[in-house]
C-alpha cells in the first residue's frame, strides 16, 4: 500500500492502478490526559477500533498491540506528564499492517533497557522492541517538529514471509 498517498509509479509506460482502500484500512488518533487512568482507556479504544474495523488480526496481533499501547502509553505517563499534560495515540491500518504510536511532547527520547533482573521496572521499551521484531514488524523513536516524540510499532497483518514493500519503512 502506497501510505503516501502519491501518484502510482509508472512501469513500462502505462501507471500502475492502486488498488482500492480495503474497509479496515485507515488512520485514526485521539488524545488523552497524561495520567495512569488513561492506559486501560487507550487500550480498550485500540480494541474497540479494531473490532469495530473489522481489521483481519488474529488474537495474538491483537493482544500484541494492545501490549504495545499500554507500554507506550505507561512509559509517557509516568515519564513525560510533567512536561506533557496530554498523549496522543494514533493507529494506521494499512492493506498488511497496523501501525501503533503514541507521541507526547516531552523532548527525552527514551531507550530499551536491556533485562536487569534486579529492577522492577524499566523494561517496557525492550519488552515493545521484542513483541515488534517477533511479530515481523518494526519500531522506532522519532521526535515531533514541535520538541516532543512519537513512539511507534507496526506489526503486519499477514506472516513475517510477507513482502517487505508492505511494511512501513523505519530507522532503526
Amino acid at each position: 500500500m502506497d501510505v503516501s498517498g502519491s501518484v502510482p509509479p509508472v512501469k513500462g509506460g502505462e501507471p500502475e492502478v492502486a488498488a482500492a482502500p480495503l474497509a479496515y484500512e485507515g488512520v485514526w488518533r485521539f488524545t488523552a490526559p497524561a495520567v495512569e487512568g488513561s492506559v486501560p482507556q487507550a487500550r480498550r479504544a485500540v480494541r474497540d477500533l479494531l473490532g469495530r474495523q473489522e481489521v483481519p488480526a488474529d488474537r495474538d496481533l491483537v493482544y500484541s498491540l494492545l501490549l504495545i499501547v499500554s507500554e507506550l502509553v505507561t512509559n509517557s505517563v509516568r515519564h513525560a506528564a510533567l512536561l506533557s499534560p496530554e498523549v496522543a495515540v494514533e493507529v494506521a491500518i494499512g492493506r498488511e499492517w497496523v501501525r501503533v504510536a503514541v507521541e507526547d511532547n516531552h523532548p527525552y527520547r527514551p531507550k530499551a533497557l536491556e533485562a536487569d533482573f534486579g529492577q522492577t521496572g524499566g523494561r517496557g521499551l525492550l519488552l515493545v522492541r521484542e513483541i515488534t521484531l517477533e511479530a515481523g514488524g518494526v519500531c522506532d523513536v522519532e521526535h515531533t517538529s514541535t520538541g516532543g516524540k512519537v513512539i511507534w510499532a507496526a506489526l503486519p497483518l499477514t506472516t513475517p514471509a510477507a513482502s517487505p514493500a508492505a511494511t512501513p519503512t523505519s530507522a532503526v
